[in-house]
């Protein structure tokens, strides 16, 4: 089976392909390599994937964005691996690909991610979410795809008075523009799979952190501002709570979706793919503290816009389809984490 992954050079995409590629499936990666996440991390991403951290100081020495990735696919060529740089966007160009590539199914993980500068700039966001996916969505019809994957996100709860978020839940009061296009999302999927009787699962994620975090998210840059010594701002009072979902188990919940829709017809399912835990925020710098063996230097700041309380997931309709386990506690994942953040320092990036 081929499958093209959009997004697949950054931090779900990358670990997933990896994984695609163990598991002998043909793989087509787009990626845009947007200067929101840095080309730079992206290419090592992709060299870590394929065990080729060794050539990323010849890469960096290319002071051309193109000439630097024309290099990096002609370093990792494999004939079950194929890299486009195209952004989902540029329908014209999207649809060249479908047409050499044919692929049997779609996993959508491309998208514009983040609360607080979708805050900032909620134009560009509905740009890549909305009108990207439903590129995505228009390419898969036109071509016959009927095997689709989407990335939604915990986002889409908003402030949800339930204990515990169930796919159940009513979710029509995202409290942020990056929610409100991942619900549009969600729902522009329906109409396509009733439409065109396109096979799809929308995954909700929930915060997914470990290796390859992108740095503007909070694991991430709290890690290297207390390894460096320096402040780290909290919002609230460190009590809002979180369910951190390790990239190891986000990526097996994402393969158990590629083999449920391999053998089921009729399919539109919205899962949780979660752990089912809550972590405070105060108790997730603790962890990392311990992980470093250095204290953080914390101030508390008022609560942002569009964030929210908590998260935390019922993942039962996901044990009951896809067979779905939390294999990697929080503590295990932080330390994995923070060991492949020292790693990457080597290399100084």
């Amino acid at each position: 089976m081929k499958i093209l992954v959009t997004g697949g050079a950054g931090f779900i995409g990358s670990h997933l392909a990896e994984k695609l590629m163990e598991a002998d499936y043909s793989i087509v990666v787009v990626d845009n390599f947007d200067s929101f996440y840095s080309e730079n991390k992206k290419i090592l991403n992709i060299l870590e994937s394929f065990k080729l951290t060794g050539e990323f100081e010849n890469i960096n020495k290319i002071n051309e964005k193109e000439k630097k990735l024309n290099h990096l696919k002609n370093i990792i060529s494999d004939k079950k691996y194929k890299l486009y740089i195209e952004n989902i966007c540029n329908m014209k160009n999207m649809e060249k690909i479908f047409m050499e590539e044919r692929p049997d199914m779609v996993i959508n993980l491309a998208a514009l991610a983040g609360v607080r500068p979708s805050i900032q700039n909620p134009l560009k966001y509905q740009e890549v979410n909305i009108q990207g996916f439903l590129n995505i969505l228009e390419l898969c019809h036109k071509f016959n795809i009927d095997k689709l994957i989407q990335a939604s996100s915990s986002s889409v709860y908003g402030n949800c008075k339930d204990d515990i978020y169930s796919e159940e839940a009513r979710v029509d009061r995202p409290i942020s523009p990056y929610a409100a296009t991942k619900k549009a999302g969600e729902e522009m999927g329906y109409v396509y799979s009733h439409l065109y009787k396109i096979n799809m699962i929308q995954l909700r994620f929930f915060t997914v952190y470990g290796e390859r975090m992108r740095p503007d998210l909070a694991i991430h840059k709290f890690i290297e501002n207390i390894n460096m010594g320096n402040e780290i701002s909290l919002f609230g009072d460190g009590n809002t709570s979180r369910d951190y979902t390790y990239i190891g188990d986000i990526v097996n919940g994402i393969i158990a979706s590629i083999k449920y829709l391999e053998v089921n017809k009729n399919v539109f399912e919205i899962i949780n793919l979660g752990s089912s835990r809550e972590i405070k925020l105060i108790d997730m710098v603790r962890t990392i503290e311990k992980e470093l063996n250095k204290n953080a230097k914390i101030k508390f700041v008022e609560k942002q816009a569009g964030d929210v309380e908590k998260t935390y997931a019922d993942i039962s309709k996901a044990k009951k389809l896809l067979k779905y386990e939390v294999k990697t506690d929080f503590k295990q994942g932080i330390k994995n984490m923070v060991e492949w953040y020292l790693k990457r320092k080597e290399v100084n990036i």
